[in-house]
């Protein structure tokens, strides 16, 4: 989707975008703008975005020809009789456009922004969960889908572009919701998805490394991460994990109220594990001077700083401790995060998200604490995506499983097999590494060699129900293909059973 919905008011775009430039008109009456110049209507303002792929100033004229009233873009460009506004950068002002058509809806809806490089899914979910405790109607936005309370459908991006999220934010606060809560991408906040969207609250959970193929070095995606605190109100609240040295650093930038988590060092939200199973933990939860147990069927260190991140902000928004250990008590099952899969097997089989070096490390540990004996790990890396990370993961996997399995991601454009040499260089012993490119073999491999006390962990896609192969997407799910085939298995065992 990317035109907006008509709104028969409209602006005035000199409101707007008080610094544009005006060519042929000293403002303009603007209902609806569109960025593609396949999906004008007449009447549309057509906004000329450079892209990766395609450059929309190239496009005015087919804009003009499908109906286009206006155009706004980077430099003058040729449009007789019709007026062009220029703005130094479309994708800012698109975005804030998009939101000044739905009427800025986070003007009057609280919305929390939460980025990260891991946790971004959890957190939301947990803290939509705790404001449902406390009586609240939650929308949300992010990898799982979007979500008015009404309606929801399945999300094709995290952050959605400028203006599916102006639209979402619009339908929830019609359907009367009390917040609003929002995953943000590193590359929707590069890319302006959410310009011109006010946060009430904003929250961190860490920075590690992660798409540096887009970002092209570490110190750009940390500072693009931090765009998210300019876009807080007067006196919004940044919650800030004390833990993570890169967050930490955007402490010094930020002078509204703040409230920081850890378990490591001193903050204001703290936490102490106390047991760990592998269908549940305990840890304490400690804001100023009350503690209470909390216990999450969801199991892992880095799941208490999601919830820690969580509880902070309920905290910030008044809600008593009872009320959050409730809500992140009560919070379902995050799909393919850490999810469990229980098939009356005699050893442990989760699926998990992870896709990163940082984040295979916090479940590889988090495994490792519940599991006797051994610990299986299935894993591949994106095609088309950073390179660097790949033997960076291949190590971590190494370091901290008993057998490793390499495999298919989404190979996308790229040979599997080229992919998979490049995560076998972070091997220093890669003897003894079973590798199966096809993903479905690797995972039936990895459970035929799993034992009782042993733990399977198949990383890398989590809660999706495909596989990019080439141009293709198939369907492929790690949860479903685990449980059929575990299933299958207990068949024949009972089979067995009854012939002997």
């Amino acid at each position: 989707m990317l035109s907006t919905q008509s709104y028969a008011s409209g602006v005035r775009l000199r409101h707007v975008l008080p610094e544009a430039g005006f060519y042929g008109a000293d403002d303009l009456p603007v209902t609806s703008c569109c960025a593609d110049s396949r999906q004008i209507r007449r009447g549309d303002l057509f906004v000329a975005i450079a892209g990766t792929q395609h450059d929309g100033h190239d496009y005015v004229q087919e804009a003009i020809d499908a109906g286009a009233a206006a155009v706004l873009a980077e430099q003058y460009v040729p449009t007789p009789g019709l007026p062009v506004c220029t703005v130094r950068d479309t994708r800012s002002a698109y975005g804030r456009l998009c939101q000044a058509l739905a009427g800025d809806p986070s003007r009057q809806l609280p919305v929390i922004g939460v980025t990260g490089t891991n946790g971004k899914t959890t957190t939301s979910w947990l803290i939509a969960s705790i404001l449902k405790a406390a009586g609240g109607e939650v929308g949300v936005m992010g990898t799982l889908g979007y979500c008015d309370t009404v309606d929801s459908v399945a999300a094709p991006l995290t952050t959605p572009t400028a203006p599916v999220v102006a639209s979402w934010l619009a339908r929830m606060q019609a359907n009367g919701c009390s917040h609003a809560v929002m995953e943000v991408s590193s590359h929707a906040l590069a890319q302006h998805r959410v310009a011109g969207v006010q946060y009430d609250a904003a929250c961190l959970t860490n920075i590690r490394r992660d798409h540096l193929d887009y970002h092209n070095s570490v110190q750009n995606y940390r500072d693009i991460k931090a765009r998210l605190f300019r876009q807080l109100a007067p006196h919004g609240l940044s919650i800030i994990n004390a833990d993570d040295p890169a967050s930490v650093e955007c402490l010094t930038t930020l002078d509204g109220p703040v409230l920081t988590i850890g378990m490591e060092k001193p903050a204001e939200i703290t936490a102490t594990i106390v047991e760990q199973f592998r269908s549940e933990q305990t840890f304490l939860l400690s804001a100023g001077s009350d503690t209470v147990p909390v216990r999450t069927k969801m199991i892992g260190t880095h799941h208490v700083y999601n919830c820690l991140t969580a509880a902070a902000l309920g905290l910030g928004y008044g809600i008593d401790l009872a009320t959050i250990v409730r809500g992140l008590e009560m919070a379902p099952p995050v799909p393919g995060r850490l999810e469990r899969i229980e098939c009356g097997q005699e050893f442990g089989v989760f699926v998990d998200y992870a896709h990163t070096p940082d984040a295979l490390l916090a479940v590889l540990k988090s495994l490792r604490e519940v599991t006797e004996g051994r610990v299986i790990c299935v894993f591949g890396a994106g095609g088309d995506r950073d390179r660097q990370k790949r033997s960076l993961m291949g190590r971590v996997v190494q370091t901290h499983a008993d057998v490793t399995v390499v495999t298919s991601d989404n190979p996308r454009t790229e040979d599997p097999r080229a992919i998979v040499r490049d995560i076998m260089c972070g091997f220093k012993q890669p003897f003894g590494v079973e590798v199966q490119v096809d993903r479905a073999e690797a995972i039936r491999w990895a459970l035929g060699e799993a034992r009782e006390g042993d733990c399977v962990l198949i990383a890398g896609k989590g809660h999706e129900d495909y596989q990019i192969i080439g141009q293709r997407r198939e369907h492929f799910e790690d949860r479903e293909f685990a449980r059929t085939w575990l299933y299958e298995q207990a068949a024949v065992a009972d089979c067995f059973k009854r012939a002997a």
